[in-house]
Order: C-alpha cells, then sequence, then structure tokens
C-alpha cells in the first residue's frame, strides 16, 4: 500500500511503518482490581493486558508499538499524537473508560481499532468506532491487517468459529513495565464444557476446551521470566480442568519440572468445584506449584443452581468441598450471586453463613447480572425483564435484570452481605477459620524486601491507624502461636481485607 491519508485526514506511510498505540482502559474501583490493596506492595495493577500484548505479537514486524496500560500510566496527549492508530481492548467493566478514551481519540482524529469482549458482546453501541475486529484475533485480524494493507479497510470484522490457539504467538513481555504489576498472566486453553445459564464464555468462546501445548506454555513461561519475572503467574483459563488428561499427562508434568528450575515462581488459577473428585489431580496441581483457585460457588441454595444450570455444583457439600482444597494445599478465593429467581429474602443470610463456615476469605459476591449472548438473557429478554446495560462491576450494587424479588429488598440484602463478611470481626474470624484448615504445599519461596516493606506498612496503617487494629493484632498472635509458618499469608489477607472493606465503604454500604 502507497503512503497517503487515512479517513481521518492523518498522513501515514504503509511501506516504511504504522505508529500503533495500544490501549487498555482504566479498571473502576472494584473487589477485583485490588487497588487498594496494591499499595501495600507498590503496585499498580493485579494483571497486565494480555490480549493487547499477544496481539502485539500477531501485527507486522514493520509497525512501531506503544502500549498504554491505564491502569498504570495515564493516556497523554502526546501518546495520540505520536500514533496512526489506536488498538483498544477492554472488558465490560472497562466500558466507561472505553467510551472517554474512544472520545479522545476522536478529538485527535485519530482512527480506532477495537476488540476484545466489550465490543464483540456489545457491538451495535460502537458503530461509531472506526475498526471492530470482533471474537478470536487469530480468525479476524488476519483479514482486517490484510484489507489495511490494501487501503480497503472494513468496518467490522466477525467469524463463527473458534480456532485453534496451537500457533497462538508468545505475548509480546517486552511492552510492559513489569515492576508495575503484582502478577503475570498466561492462557492454555480457551472455552468450557459447562453452559451455566448466566454466563457468556462459551457464548465468545465456545465450550470445545482449546488447549495450548505443554511446548507452547513452557517456551512462554520462559519468555516471561527471560524479561525478568518470577513471582506469581495467573492461568487465565474459563476453566483450568477442562481438559484433564491432558494436565495429568503433559502439561503438568511440564510445569513440575520447569518449577525445578525456577523455584520461586507459583501459579494460580480458576476451576470447577469437581476438581475435589480427583485427588490424583488436586496433588499434582499443588505439586507443579499451584497455591490458590478462584471457583464459581454462586449459591448454597439448590434451587438456584438448578436455575443456573450449574450442575457440577449440585448435590454437594459444598463447604466441606472448600475444606477438603485447602487441606489439600489450595486456598479457595469465591465466587457468590445474589438475585435468582428462586432466591427468597432468607438467602442473604445464607449466604453468609456459608461464607464464614467454608473460610473462604476472599469472597467476591455480586448481584445477578444477564450478559448479552447468554441464556440468561435470552430469557429475560423474552420475559421483558431487562433494564439498561451490563456493568460488569461487582461493586456497583446494580444489575440489569429486573429481578423476582424488589430491586429494593435485593439491594438491602446485597448491603448487607457485605457490610457482614468485610467488617473487621466476621472478616478476621474467616481468616482463621482458613488457617485452621489450610495445609501449605511445600513450595521454595524466598521472602522478599517488597514483603518486608509490606508488613511494615500493614503495621501503620492497620495495627495503628485503622479501626481493625484490635483484630489484627489479634490474628497475627494467634498466627504466631497456631500456625507461625503462615504468618505472610495472614499478613496478605489482613491488607486484603482492607481493600475489600474500602471498596465496601466507597461504593456498597455508605
Amino acid at each position: 500500500m502507497d503512503s497517503g491519508e487515512n479517513h481521518t485526514g492523518r498522513k501515514v506511510d504503509y511501506q516504511t511503518m504504522v505508529k500503533a498505540l495500544l490501549i487498555y482502559p482504566e479498571f473502576p474501583d472494584t473487589f477485583w482490581s485490588f487497588k487498594h490493596a496494591l499499595k501495600f506492595v507498590h503496585r499498580q495493577a493485579v494483571l497486565p493486558p494480555l490480549g493487547l500484548i499477544t496481539i502485539a505479537s500477531m501485527l507486522p514486524e514493520s509497525w512501531e508499538l506503544r502500549l498504554v496500560d491505564m491502569n498504570v500510566r495515564k493516556l497523554a496527549d502526546t501518546d495520540l499524537e505520536w500514533a496512526d492508530y489506536a488498538l483498544l481492548s477492554a472488558m465490560t467493566v472497562q466500558r466507561q473508560s472505553a467510551k472517554q478514551v474512544i472520545e479522545r481519540c476522536q478529538q485527535h482524529k485519530l482512527p480506532v481499532i477495537a476488540g476484545g469482549p466489550l465490543f464483540t458482546i456489545d457491538a451495535d453501541h460502537y458503530a461509531h468506532v472506526d475498526h471492530l475486529v470482533l471474537g478470536e484475533a487469530e480468525a479476524t485480524l488476519p483479514a482486517f491487517l490484510k484489507d489495511l494493507e490494501a487501503g480497503c479497510p472494513q468496518h467490522c470484522y466477525t467469524a463463527d468459529d473458534h480456532p485453534p490457539i496451537g500457533a497462538t504467538p508468545i505475548p509480546r513481555w517486552d511492552l510492559l513495565d513489569m515492576r508495575r504489576y503484582a502478577s503475570m498472566a498466561i492462557q492454555f486453553s480457551r472455552g468450557c464444557p459447562y453452559n451455566c445459564e448466566f454466563c457468556n464464555v462459551t457464548a465468545l468462546l465456545g465450550h470445545r476446551v482449546r488447549i495450548k501445548t505443554a511446548e507452547q506454555i513452557v517456551a512462554e513461561l520462559d519468555s516471561m521470566h527471560a524479561a525478568g519475572w518470577s513471582d506469581k503467574v495467573f492461568f487465565v483459563d474459563d476453566n483450568f480442568i477442562g481438559n484433564r488428561r491432558y494436565l495429568k499427562n503433559e502439561l503438568l508434568p511440564a510445569l513440575l519440572q520447569w518449577r525445578c528450575r525456577h523455584k520461586g515462581v507459583r501459579f494460580y488459577t480458576e476451576v470447577s468445584v469437581n476438581l475435589v473428585d480427583d485427588p490424583q489431580l488436586m496433588q499434582q496441581m499443588v505439586d507443579a506449584g499451584f497455591d490458590t483457585v478462584f471457583i464459581g460457588i454462586e449459591t448454597p441454595d439448590e434451587q438456584g443452581l438448578v436455575e443456573a444450570g450449574k450442575k457440577q455444583n449440585r448435590g454437594r457439600d459444598l463447604v466441606e468441598v472448600v475444606k477438603t482444597l485447602q487441606r489439600a494445599g489450595l486456598q479457595v478465593q469465591g465466587g457468590f450471586i445474589v438475585g435468582f429467581d428462586s432466591d427468597t429474602p432468607s438467602i442473604f443470610q445464607r449466604q453468609v453463613d456459608f461464607i464464614q463456615r467454608s473460610g473462604i476469605v476472599t469472597a467476591m459476591v455480586g448481584l445477578l447480572q444477564a450478559p448479552p449472548g447468554t441464556p440468561l438473557y435470552e430469557r429475560l429478554q423474552r420475559e421483558g425483564r431487562l433494564r439498561g446495560q451490563l456493568s460488569g462491576d461487582n461493586a456497583d450494587g446494580e444489575t440489569n435484570i429486573i429481578p423476582a424479588m424488589s430491586m429494593e429488598a435485593l439491594r438491602e440484602g446485597y448491603r448487607s452481605i457485605m457490610d457482614n463478611i468485610y467488617s473487621p470481626a466476621p472478616y478476621y474470624q474467616r481468616v482463621r477459620t482458613f488457617l485452621q484448615e489450610y495445609r501449605p504445599p511445600k513450595l521454595q519461596t524466598s521472602l522478599r524486601m517488597m514483603d518486608l516493606l509490606a508488613f511494615f506498612r500493614s503495621i501503620v496503617r492497620l495495627g495503628i491507624l485503622g479501626r481493625e487494629r484490635v483484630h489484627y493484632w489479634r490474628l497475627l498472635m494467634w498466627t504466631l502461636v497456631r500456625r507461625p509458618r503462615l504468618l505472610p499469608m495472614a499478613v496478605t489477607l489482613a491488607i486484603y481485607g482492607h481493600h475489600f472493606r474500602k471498596v465496601c465503604e466507597l461504593h456498597i454500604t455508605s
């Protein structure tokens, strides 16, 4: 393609180099942002924009790339003036920030190429964006790049298929300032075999679990380590245990060997509750370096599980499931939902009781929402029970559905849950419940200066200035006497509690 002007009037020399600005919008202050906890370790974001830095590896080598993760630094006018194109990716929870970014790009006459979950599930609201490259990039990005080079890029690119990911390239870690992040991320599979009514994973990525090879994963970990990373790594998968045979025979043995060379690295991921049915797999995961799993518990109510299509959770003693995983060496983080049609006013206290008895310290509770493309969305649309746009925010106390119970009762019940589980007394009691049960894996990790500084900051902010100071010191003393090896974890969980309380106070219970 010859040099010329793009449709905004900017001159671009396509024969030499295109300047592409990769922009990741800001997350609001949610439970998952861990914004208030990150201050203790002087980090700005929990995870990097994995999708964008993977896309960066798929772009032409001749392009000049610049990444702006707005969670770690501001988007400057000089960035927008430098670029020929802005590549924007976002999740639903980043909607407001994404809107502001698009407006700024338009003010600077900078064409926007947008993709990712937000734009894929809600494309109709972004007709004003220059180019939409939707779905999985392996299926749609090549066609866009070909048309762009030929000078005839279309407005929207979609694909119905879910491509294999065996050829997905290694992310561009070099575009990151790794010192700004609390953990790195890696993806080895896409898709989920289940069909939960409220979940849009299968709408976006399908039911068939597609995997990267163990060789790919090791190569990505090697490249990440070579870039300077030797801390926590999140396996970003819709359900890590979707292909158990592959895990047992290929990936986990490869990770075990890799960690023999890189002993300080720890892994965490998302799984379904039926991991507990496979003790061998649990042990292999722990041996390979996994120490934390997130599980969608959703509700202790059997009718709610039936309604949600959460068949893998039904007919179980879910408290015992959690404790079995904890005793195996896996800290369980849990997702919970209120607002199912079958929920009665008793559900709010039942959720509190379950969370307290299970010792799930990081309990993410949200109102039921209906993402476009899900069976729940389609059902409620037929019933005329949709309201507004999906926020994707688990801390705003809002929902895009009209619940069976009154909205006032749902919001008040939700506030009562959050006020209960994250107030100092019940929160610190839950930490002790967990520490009593937890049997930590024998992972070889060293105490870093960052950890020591976080401990001293927690003494000041929580142990001296915080309203939870009595509970803080009781927890530390109890841990020193009963479980001294778990003192670093007790401090970490105390810091998490500070974050959760701040989010509740600022956005939910105030």
